[in-house]
């Protein structure tokens, strides 16, 4: 695999992952399905997931940006885990919609999965470090800052949603654009 080979590859995870994160939101606004506090920390690591990436597409492949990805997703996997055992007994609605069968967290939980396979593949891939790193493309560049944007949306969105104090486990409102009464 040739270093630029490697370059498009990390972009288009970084679309995957805000592919991911904008699916959320058409969830959370379209359908009035706001997160819950484990599905705010799955969203965290899915921007952690896309740090590798990013740190590749600036600096060329390394090793260590597999690393991180690989980290990021270990920790996602559990989050989404833990939901996932919160839901397993008998006759457990789950939280929030399904898709195809499956809760969003249950994809969660596969998308981490696939993202840990795909980087223990990709770290293994010894020629993409032979080469230097070519300079990002408008394709690249465009991925990383769908991201940021992404990221920064995801922020303020949660912000709105848990205001200054712990977020609710249920969440039914955004809490600093709620007026009682």
């Amino acid at each position: 695999m040739t270093t630029r080979m490697a370059i498009k590859l990390n972009a288009l995870a970084l679309y995957a992952i805000a592919a991911v994160l904008l699916a959320a939101f058409y969830y959370q606004f379209a359908l009035g399905e706001l997160p819950c506090p484990l599905c705010l920390l799955q969203r965290v690591a899915f921007t952690a997931l896309a740090v590798g990436p990013v740190l590749t597409l600036r600096h060329g492949p390394r090793p260590g940006h597999y690393g991180l990805a690989i980290i990021a997703a270990l920790v996602g996997a559990g989050i989404a885990s833990r939901q996932i055992l919160l839901h397993i007994t008998p006759g457990d609605p789950g939280f929030g919609s399904a898709l195809l069968g499956y809760h969003f967290y249950t994809w969660a939980f596969l998308c981490f999965v696939a993202a840990i396979a795909a980087s223990a593949v990709m770290l293994s891939l010894q020629s993409q470090y032979e080469d230097n790193a070519p300079s990002p493309g408008a394709f690249e560049i465009a991925a990383v800052g769908l991201v940021i944007a992404v990221t920064l949306i995801n922020a303020a969105v949660a912000l709105a949603e848990c205001g200054f104090s712990w977020c609710p486990d249920t969440p039914m409102h955004y809490e600093l654009l709620y007026r009682p009464g």
